[in-house]
């Protein structure tokens, strides 16, 4: 019995090349393989959309990172420095608290960021570029913290220098830092920060 079928193995071979299967070297390349959210925006209409003001951009959450959407927050002119500060980040965050345009849900766009949120500026003991927002960074999630910080930390509302000092209505400081890894994995990565010395 075992001799009969090392015989057949060969005659099995031999059909299955005579019906056309054949084994193939080389790999067939079909290209990539469809991505089930692009994150890629498409549309004159968008940059309509942002509205007039001085041009900003914010975070939103795509996939599991973060990516940089334009938008727009009027300040009106001859605001001092300070309280534009302030206009901006406002400006910001309410920008970030709403729902993403059409072409960007569709995208896969979307925002942890709540509604209501709000920012003041610096007490007297603070650093001048001070942010203090009306619920405390540490009662964010992860992804809205990250939202904000990276958003805050390359505006105008602060030194521009990849950085932004948050606080709650009181108490301490920490200066965030927006990293690579923060961006691309703003669930699982908290902000770096560091208390504020001498506040």
């Amino acid at each position: 019995m075992t001799v009969r079928r090392l015989l057949a193995l060969p005659l099995l071979g031999a059909l299955l090349a005579g019906c056309g299967i054949r084994a193939t070297e080389v790999p067939t390349d079909f290209g990539a393989a469809p991505s089930r959210v692009p994150c890629t925006l498409a549309g004159p209409d968008l940059s309509t959309e942002a509205g007039r003001g001085v041009p900003v951009q914010v975070f939103l959450l795509c996939g599991a990172s973060l990516a940089a959407v334009d938008r727009a927050v009027r300040v009106p002119e001859g605001t001092p420095d300070a309280r534009r500060r302030v206009i901006v980040a406002q400006g910001l965050l309410d920008q970030l608290a709403k729902s993403p345009y059409p072409a960007e849900r569709s995208a896969g766009y979307t925002t942890y960021v709540p509604g209501g949120l709000g920012v003041s500026g610096p007490r007297p003991k603070d650093p001048e570029d001070t942010l203090r927002l009306s619920t405390p960074p540490s009662r964010l999630t992860s992804y809205a913290l990250a939202q904000l910080v990276c958003t805050l930390s390359d505006s105008a509302a602060t030194e521009d220098d990849g950085s932004v000092i948050l606080g709650g209505p009181g108490g301490p400081l920490r200066r965030y830092e927006c990293t690579d890894e923060l961006r691309d994995h703003p669930g699982s990565t908290q902000p770096p920060s560091g208390e504020v010395a001498g506040v």
